[in-house]
């Protein structure tokens, strides 16, 4: 019974971290795709202001191209990210499913389930637990 204890609050925790984890992920795509917006409007302005649009043209803004290379690697990053969300929710989908499967075995054996200890929070990520 003890064990069973042990394993459904590993599982427990395994499944709030990797929650914590997809959270994470798509807190930085959010805040990366709204740098990327803001570097276009800043190119758009750029444009404006020398009335050059075109990339190639001699006298295109140097401003411009600096901010359209960092927009650009900024894009790069955030499909990296996309790639590590896609991973990061199969991961959680699979440690949910073994947490529930753990948990019917727990309701099995008679152990109340929400009686168990859950894994205990920390706030901001600095160690203090609530």
């Amino acid at each position: 019974m003890r064990s069973k204890d042990s394993m459904l609050r590993l599982y427990r925790f395994k499944a709030e971290d990797k929650r914590r984890q997809v959270t994470e992920i798509e807190f930085m795509m959010s805040d990366l795709q709204s740098k990327v917006e803001e570097f276009e409007l800043q190119i758009a302005h750029e444009e404006k202001v020398t009335g050059v649009s075109d990339i190639n043209h001699f006298n295109y803004s140097t401003t411009a191209k600096s901010i359209r290379v960092r927009a650009d690697n900024i894009a790069q990053s955030v499909a990296g990210l996309n790639e590590q969300l896609d991973v990061a929710k199969a991961d959680l989908e699979e440690v949910e499913t073994e947490l529930r499967k753990i948990e019917l075995l727990a309701q099995k054996s008679g152990i109340d389930i929400d009686a168990a200890p859950k894994a205990v929070p920390e706030v901001l990520g600095i160690g203090i637990r609530i």
